[in-house]
């Protein structure tokens, strides 16, 4: 039994955390006096921190090699912390000074969503000076867009479009050494690959996302008619979500669509986000409560090739939110404030916002909680060991992940599936009459016999193409009808090809029959004749 006399050690005040003193020294040159400390023990002098923080930039580039010389890159830039410290880096990557220059030819784009964050016209134009005033400082070729341009946007962008046959088909050292011997040629004479690059830049910087598509041709008046129409759709599908949760995956699942069209439209093969460790680690745990498991992979890793043709990639990934503070602190890097869809909202609004409030809670007691969630989520693979050479798999509708929900019978899902579909079913009131409670309205939607919601068998047919997590975003969106007119329309595409296949299931031969019968793809060529 517990005794009054002992000592446990559960009232004891918590540790403080060692602070820097004068005579500590920086842990690396050992010679200058620390400005900062990283970790527990981890101080670091103001140029050491600069070369540290770079190094890590260029090592992660290094080490996954996904980026080709003179491949085209977009930079999503949101004026954050993260994206801003991410521009800085390539800015001193492709500057002459530098020892090992990056190779790439580098663009911008910034998207306005302050149509769904509650700005003002005002607001939105001044916070779009100030991204437009840090875009031209940077001499890249930039792209500003709305987020009202997605009802624009084409139905192809909701197509997984194959890799390029004609990219880089050498490894990466090949391309390298290539890239290298081009260069040494054009010494001799003619325009140099920086002069070209720059050549490049030039043209495509005069291709602005401002004149937004359909909108060419247009005199000024009926422009400013368009954009408003367009703002007051996009509030109106936002303001049909029942939920804070739903709106922010709504919002980042809009905001992906809007920059892959952009990239494919300006010849990007890639693309560059500034997740940080912090925020992906939260994104993490954020996802696994939203039943986005199978996608952990892609939506946290290096490189997301989820589109085909486009690959996203997050050199950020191994920056936490403190060392990107603290660098654009110490070397002035400039960051634009906008507000969110979570801005002033209340601290269990959104899973999101609990994630996040639980997770730097902990990291504020244990410094080593961020670091266990982001490892843990590197582990991860996207496709399982075991798996072979397959057919493309179904992809979701609206993120382009491969569907979790064709699942056997006896598992989680197919329990919850059951459920729902149980606990919408309600029994028939019985009357003396044998009749509905609505006389002459059984047929009609407002009668209580008819459990068939407005818009329900929409919805039925729209669920089946969506994976689990994009369904929680669909069910808490009131109207079907306000989402952009390229899902639709990629909606219908898909359930008329789903019928068709159904149609004519029984003429169709199975990928095992086809090759046990000798009809692959080279049955027919001369080579397998002779």
């Amino acid at each position: 039994m517990c005794q009054a006399q002992e000592e446990y050690g559960g009232c004891d005040p918590p540790r403080r955390r060692p602070r820097v003193s004068c005579a500590q020294k920086c842990m690396k040159c050992k010679e200058a006096s620390p400005v900062l400390v990283i970790r527990v023990g981890d101080a670091f002098c103001k140029a050491c921190f600069r070369e540290y923080f770079v190094h890590k930039f260029r090592a992660m580039l290094g080490k996954n090699r996904a980026i080709y010389p003179g491949e085209k890159v977009l930079l999503a830039l949101s004026g954050g912390p993260a994206s801003s410290s991410m521009l800085r880096q390539v800015q001193e990557g492709l500057s002459r000074e530098t020892a090992k220059k990056l190779r790439f030819i580098p663009g911008i784009i910034y998207i306005d969503e302050g149509a769904v964050c509650g700005q003002s016209l005002a607001e939105r134009e001044e916070t779009l000076l100030q991204m437009e005033t840090i875009l031209q400082a940077s001499g890249f070729p930039y792209h500003l867009a709305h987020l009202e341009e997605v009802f624009d946007l084409p139905s192809s962008i909701l197509q997984r479009v194959p890799h390029n046959p004609a990219g880089p088909r050498n490894s990466y050292k090949e391309a390298v050494e290539g890239f290298i011997q081009q260069q040494r040629r054009e010494e001799g004479g003619g325009p140099s690959l920086p002069e070209r690059q720059v050549q490049v830049q030039e043209k495509l910087a005069e291709v602005s996302l401002r004149d937004a598509p359909g909108m060419e041709g247009l005199a000024a008046p009926e422009a400013r008619l368009l954009a408003a129409v367009r703002a007051e759709q996009l509030i109106r599908l936002f303001g049909s979500v029942k939920t804070l949760t739903a709106k922010e995956e709504l919002l980042q699942t809009l905001r992906n669509h809007l920059i892959l069209h952009t990239a494919r439209a300006q010849g990007y093969s890639k693309v560059m986000m500034g997740d940080s460790c912090t925020r992906l680690a939260v994104k993490l745990l954020t996802n696994l409560s939203l039943g986005r498991g199978a996608s952990l992979a892609m939506d946290t890793g290096f490189s997301d090739d989820r589109h085909g043709d486009v690959v996203v990639v997050r050199p950020m990934r191994e920056y936490s939110a403190k060392e990107i503070a603290f660098y654009n602190h110490l070397f002035g890097v400039p960051t634009v404030f906008t507000p969110a869809l979570g801005t002033k909202a209340l601290e269990k609004a959104s899973i999101h916002r609990v994630i996040e409030r639980f997770l730097y809670g902990l990291q504020a007691e244990f410094p080593s909680t961020v670091s266990t969630v982001y490892r843990t989520g590197e582990k991860l693979s996207t496709t399982p060991g075991d798996a072979g050479p397959a057919a493309e798999p179904e992809r979701c509708l609206l993120c382009l992940c491969a569907l979790d929900t064709n699942v056997e019978d006896g598992s989680a899902l197919q329990a919850i599936l059951v459920s729902e579909q149980l606990s919408q079913q309600k029994l028939p009131a019985a009357t003396p009459a044998g009749r509905g409670c609505c006389p002459g309205a059984e047929e009609q939607r407002g009668c209580c016999m008819n459990t068939t919601a407005p818009g329900g068998d929409a919805r039925a047919s729209f669920l089946p193409l969506l994976c689990y997590g994009c369904r929680l975003t669909i069910k808490d969106t009131t109207c079907l009808e306000s989402l952009p007119l390229y899902v639709r329309s990629e909606a219908e595409r898909r359930k008329r090809r789903a019928a068709m296949k159904l149609e004519i299931q029984e003429f169709l031969l199975e990928d095992e029959a086809v090759t046990a019968a000798g009809l692959g793809p080279w049955a027919d060529s001369p080579a397998s004749s002779g």
